[in-house]
């Protein structure tokens, strides 16, 4: 645990600051838990950090909302509302986004609505960067432990990276990467690990044409319906 103090310290710093400014680079050690995080994956997220300030201006959030955050899979995730009706949901999705990112921003994108449970799906992308799936697990890990110091209680839905026919070639990293993350989701008080991903193959073993748009990377309404039903569940 002494290891995990400068990095909370350092969290704690940022948050202080507002949470937008990019931090500098600190040394990695992805395997542990207590790894030092990675700066962002890029500076245009505080255009999308302001975008959600201006929007909760214009509109203020429901109370203790679901959040929804990550990456292009929940920000085009438009109709979160009727798919779960009754539920007051929020989108706080950035494409592009890395795990790591949810971590630095987590004040803008989940803590500061309170609310009453947080979805997140982000991994896609770090794969895709280049990131191995130990650093992606590391990065959940403290993006649990960040939400955790203002939100002991809140609990935590991880879903599965997806596969996808734009980046087949890395479904084995990627199913790597969903092993660790359920394993540290089972060893986490709070929360839960969702396989969106199995369901979204085919006999073969290849993800399913059907589920995507043209580009074969981001869903169609038929994904979207698979997504729902996976996860109507968890948010009762």
């Amino acid at each position: 645990m002494a290891l995990l103090r400068p990095f909370v310290l350092a969290l704690a710093a940022l948050w202080l600051a507002g949470g937008c400014a990019t931090p500098p680079a600190p040394g990695r050690t992805a395997a542990h838990a207590e790894a030092a995080l990675d700066p962002v994956s890029s500076p245009d997220w505080a255009g999308d950090m302001a975008r959600f300030a201006a929007e909760d201006g214009a509109r203020p959030p429901p109370a203790h909302p679901v959040v929804f955050t990550g990456s292009s899979s929940v920000r085009l995730w438009t109709a979160l509302a009727e798919d779960f009706p009754g539920i007051p949901v929020l989108n706080r999705g950035f494409g592009g986004s890395q795990l790591r990112d949810a971590v630095w921003y987590a004040d803008q994108v989940a803590v500061r609505y309170r609310p009453s449970r947080i979805v997140l799906y982000a991994g896609d992308n770090d794969i895709n960067a280049g990131r191995t799936p130990e650093q992606v697990s590391a990065d959940f890990r403290a993006f649990v432990a960040r939400i955790r110091r203002d939100l002991p209680r809140v609990p935590i839905v991880l879903l599965a990276i997806k596969p996808s026919l734009a980046r087949l070639p890395q479904l084995p990293a990627q199913q790597r990467a969903n092993a660790l993350l359920a394993a540290d989701a089972a060893a986490l008080p709070g929360v839960s690990f969702v396989d969106v991903a199995t369901p979204m193959l085919d006999a073969a073993g290849r993800p399913r044409a059907e589920l995507f748009v043209e580009d074969g990377l981001h869903m169609n309404r038929r994904g979207y319906d698979l997504w729902r039903g996976i996860l109507a569940p968890h948010l009762r």
